[in-house]
């Protein structure tokens, strides 16, 4: 039974193999129009026709198997390598656009969330005069939706509106708690369908009552028993101008069923009594609270309060904006508030006086300024991964035309013409590429949903064609006629490269980071880039004659793995005259790229944990509120937990005049304390450090020594001195400017004028209505639950929520909590894993590329007496020259790109407070990724040798030497 030709296998003798010549009359049939010669050179009997393999029939005509099928079969391993380092470069292209778009909105969603009243549009207009009815807020609100956008919809939440009045009033009732003898204050609003987010626990809603009588109000039960009120009990507030008291009657207590409801936003202690101080110098604690009365009483609250107002507040559903829609939305909520559809509102509504604001264009602005800020620090790594994908696919396109050479240049003699053979490359690797393309774009689409598709899928076309495209090119350029040698045509090259990194790195020292708003700066982006291509192509002209002088001085010994592993490494192979330039720039930009990321993720880390100890004043604070002091025993106790390495009590005045400036009087803050243990605190913050025996007393009679900050130096008058200090207290005393400081631990943010004084008894003498300290600060590890129990336990009875403690590993935290920095973060480390692989691929691809004839010196050293473990040790010594090279140059080049593009970084977003711009070079994180990636480019050696090397050798002992 016979089989057709187009059906069967090629036999082995009838296709190339890999890294061999075909033999005459053997390989696949060459493209259209060119001769096959087979029958001719073999006695008439034609291999690829099914005659002579079927009995001899003659007379039959058989097709002949079809190019792109017979090479694919040909090599199944590398047509499957070849399909997933597609996919693999394909995917991470179409990924990236998607992986930023859902970065962006993320940012965008988490920095707008937690704020329903800031993110709403709130519509606000005077209570009319006359009887006011709920329907008349509900016709207002359905002409408020009807005009919302298509992008700015309302959150599934729903809007909130009601009636509210403008000012609370004290109740005097004589049970009502009363924490430091002020009584409690109520305020009184309507709310639409408040039993939708709340609950009765007892009594019934609002409802009812006569002109005369008390209002009927409804109280949240935990504001009842913080002011000690019950079902039934009237709320009377002290007589007017007139004489006459109002009066409110508790018929009901409803329980909230979440307190974070947005229903609740930006409503006055609805929830719960609230704590607030009374203004003056000794501010004083008194409960306020609101509660809701029924629909009957609307037209009640302006008598009240001093007058009543409507109010809407429609939630934006932050849910559900895009980064790509800041700008539609701004628009959109511009003509809300003040453009036509503000306008046509208070017109069709009946409300003339009718306001319409939002802070959201605000909170967007800033969202938007913070995306671009941080846009150019993060999109360094994907540059970087894209640049080594570029390396490793150039690598394979010429390993392939390695190992294709001959075939390609039998086809050529043939007869077949360059364009025809470069169309047959073409379809074979459309076959290979584009279901793969297709399948890593489509897996992109899937796993990084985004309604966005537009950049993903121009990437991904992008990355096809130059994947399809790359070896193609290659076997053009190796079919072209030979040309005249053109030495310097490299040399030109690399100047000119050279030359573009130049003026790339002055032009961005000179200007600057592009400014906010004009999208990422892609002179920053390109610069360690540039640096990176440029110390390649620096070191791989460089490194051969460094390991040629190291081959000479290893000759000079006795063993000889070491010379000619070098000897090797300092050259090229198949024929070069020195090793290729792809895998050392693809090592170089993986190292500089990830060197300069993780400097740049170092620094933010750093500077916010320093943002954060300035912030906090040490690495623990605790404070009293306006007007207290400190217990002794709450800051002997807290001194003695463990962790603590310096702690120190402060004495502060922010309301201190001093007499004697360029002024006459500038109010300033003061701060007094111990001058030792503060002058190590601020030594442990890095803020405003001084040496302590600049504070020593003198004479009973002398002025104070005083420290001045910058700003308040700036102020004195030349020969001032002595100066008038005037403290809140009362006190008096004369100081001299013995020093100036740039700040101070316990006046972070205290302005420009800022005095610290000794504690001692001349300043003592001056505080006579505040003996104590009101700060307590410290450096060092301190568990923060366990300080808060302390603050708790040793605050006086009731008076623990006056200190307020604050740690500095909370503030870092808290910052750290941007999705930006996140975001940048993790497509960071995903680029930097990308690069890491792509660099190894390419430092594979050139061993693999080098095999062949790696393979037959080692079979020939096996045949004088090599041992396996010498020709693993050649092997090593061959590859890791220029693998050390490269880890090292790169890390070399890392801290230049840093040295010379840190200076103009601002990391100001990335960290999440303001911070000095500039970034420093840091060699351990560079370090890091140098060694590492050396480490794995010897585990790949080491791998590849042990799974392929031993085969190879084996196969040229069989086979000797053909070359």
């Amino acid at each position: 039974m016979t089989r057709d030709a187009t059906d069967r296998r090629p036999e082995p003798a009838d296709e190339p193999q890999p890294g061999a010549a075909p033999k005459p009359g053997a390989g696949p049939r060459p493209p259209h129009g060119t001769p096959s010669g087979g029958a001719a050179r073999n006695g008439g009997a034609a291999r690829n026709g099914g005659a002579a393999r079927n009995g001899g029939a003659a007379g039959r005509r058989v097709r002949p198997a079809a190019w792109v099928r017979t090479r694919l079969r040909a090599a199944p391993l590398g047509t499957l390598l070849a399909a997933a380092l597609a996919f693999t470069a394909v995917l991470l292209a179409a990924a990236l656009p998607r992986a930023l778009d859902r970065g962006a909105d993320q940012a965008l969603r988490s920095f707008l969330h937690g704020r329903p009243a800031p993110t709403s549009l709130i519509a606000t207009s005077d209570a009319r005069v006359g009887p006011q009815t709920p329907e008349g807020l509900d016709e207002v609100l359905a002409k408020l939706l009807s005009r919302t956008g298509p992008v700015s919809r309302i959150a599934p939440t729903g809007p909130v509106h009601g009636t509210r009045a403008l000012g609370s009033r004290a109740l005097g009732n004589p049970g009502l708690a009363r924490p430091e003898g002020v009584p409690p204050e109520l305020n009184l609003l309507y709310l639409r369908q408040p039993d939708r987010h709340a609950r009765l626990v007892s009594g019934r809603w609002p409802a009812g009552g006569t002109a005369d009588g008390p209002l009927p109000v409804a109280l949240s039960q935990k504001a009842a028993e913080t002011l000690n009120a019950r079902l039934g009990m009237v709320l009377e507030t002290p007589p007017d101008l007139f004489g006459r008291p109002y009066r409110a009657e508790v018929v009901g207590l409803y329980a909230v069923d979440d307190e974070e409801d947005p229903y609740w936003a930006d409503l006055p202690c609805l929830t719960r009594a609230c704590a607030n101080y009374t203004t003056g110098k000794l501010p004083a604690l008194y409960w306020q609270t609101a509660a809701l009365v029924g629909p009957d009483a609307i037209g009640r609250l302006g008598t009240w309060g001093k007058s009543s107002e409507d109010f809407w507040r429609l939630p934006v559903d932050t849910a559900a904006l895009r980064a790509d829609q800041v700008g539609a939305v701004k628009h959109e909520l511009a003509s809300y508030t003040v453009g036509p559809t503000a306008f046509e509102l208070e017109r069709t509504a009946g409300r003339p006086n009718l306001r319409i604001t939002s802070e959201l264009p605000q909170l967007l602005t800033q969202a938007e300024a913070r995306w671009q800020a941080a846009a150019p620090l993060a999109a360094i790594g994907p540059a970087g991964v894209s640049g080594v994908a570029v390396v490793v696919f150039l690598s394979a396109a010429a390993l392939a035309a390695d190992r294709r050479q001959a075939e390609l240049r039998l086809l050529t003699a043939r007869g077949g013409s360059r364009a025809g053979i470069v169309g047959r490359l073409l379809g074979e690797g459309a076959v290979t590429v584009l279901p793969a393309a297709a399948a890593a774009t489509a897996l992109a689409l899937v796993l990084l949903p985004t309604p966005r598709w537009a950049g993903s899928l121009l990437a991904a076309a992008a990355t096809t064609l130059f994947v399809l495209l790359a070896f193609p090119v290659r076997a053009a350029v190796l079919l072209s006629p030979p040309r005249a040698p053109a030495p310097r045509r490299r040399l030109v090259a690399e100047l000119l490269v050279l030359a573009a990194t130049a003026a790339a790195v002055y032009e961005v020292r000179r200007r600057g980071i592009a400014p906010a708003g004009q999208g990422p700066d892609v002179l920053l982006i390109a610069a360690p880039l540039l640096l990176a291509l440029s110390g390649g192509l620096v070191l791989a002209r460089l490194q051969p004659a460094v390991v040629a002088l190291l081959a000479g001085a290893a000759g000079r010994g006795r063993g000889l793995v070491g010379f000619v592993g070098l000897a090797r490494a300092a050259r090229g192979t198949g024929g070069r005259a020195r090793p290729s330039a792809l895998p050392l720039v693809a090592l170089l930009l993986a190292v500089t790229t990830g060197g300069f990321g993780a400097t740049v993720l170092d620094a933010v880390d750093s500077a916010r944990i320093r943002a954060a100890r300035l912030a906090v004043g040490g690495d623990v604070q605790i404070a009293a509120s306006p007007g207290h002091t400190l217990p002794e025993e709450m800051s002997r106790a807290a001194a003695a937990l463990p962790g603590v390495r310096t702690a120190v009590e402060v004495w502060t005045d922010d309301n201190a005049f001093l007499f004697g400036t360029v002024q006459g009087s500038t109010q300033v803050a003061v701060v007094i304390a111990d001058p030792v243990r503060y002058a190590e605190l601020a030594r442990s913050t890095g803020r405003g450090g001084f040496d302590p025996a600049l504070l020593a007393p003198g004479a009973a009679d002398t002025p104070v020594p005083a420290l001045f900050s910058s700003g308040l130096a700036r102020l004195v008058r030349p020969g001032g001195e002595p100066f008038r200090l005037h403290l809140d207290s009362g006190g008096e005393l004369g100081i001299r400017n013995a020093a100036v400081v740039d700040g101070t631990p316990a006046k972070p943010n205290g302005g420009g004028a800022v005095i610290v004084l000794p504690a001692g008894p001349a300043t003592a003498a001056a505080l006579p209505r505040r003996p104590g300290p009101d700060r307590w600060f410290a450096a060092g590890a301190v568990d923060e639950d366990r300080l808060r129990e302390l603050v708790r336990t040793t605050a006086p009875a009731g008076q623990a929520p006056r200190f307020r403690v604050e740690t500095s590993t909370a503030v870092a935290a808290g910052l750290g909590e941007n999705p930006l920095q996140r975001s940048a973060g993790r497509l960071f480390w995903g680029s930097l894993a990308g690069a890491l692989g792509f660099a190894l691929l390419a430092v594979l691809l050139t061993l693999v590329r080098a095999a062949p004839e790696r393979a037959a010196v080692l079979a020939r050293l096996r045949t004088m007496g090599l041992r396996p473990r010498q020709g693993l040790r050649l092997i090593l010594v061959e590859a890791l020259p220029q693998a050390v090279g490269a880890t090292l140059g790169g890390a070399a080049v890392g801290l230049a790109a840093v040295a010379l593009l840190g200076p103009y970084a601002d990391l100001t977003t990335m960290v999440g407070a303001p911070v000095p711009p500039g970034l420093r070079p840091a060699v351990l994180p560079v370090l890091a990724q140098a060694l590492g990636l050396a480490a794995l480019v010897a585990l790949a050696v080491l791998v590849e040798t042990a799974v392929s090397g031993r085969r190879q050798i084996t196969t040229e002992l069989r086979a000797g030497d053909q070359r």
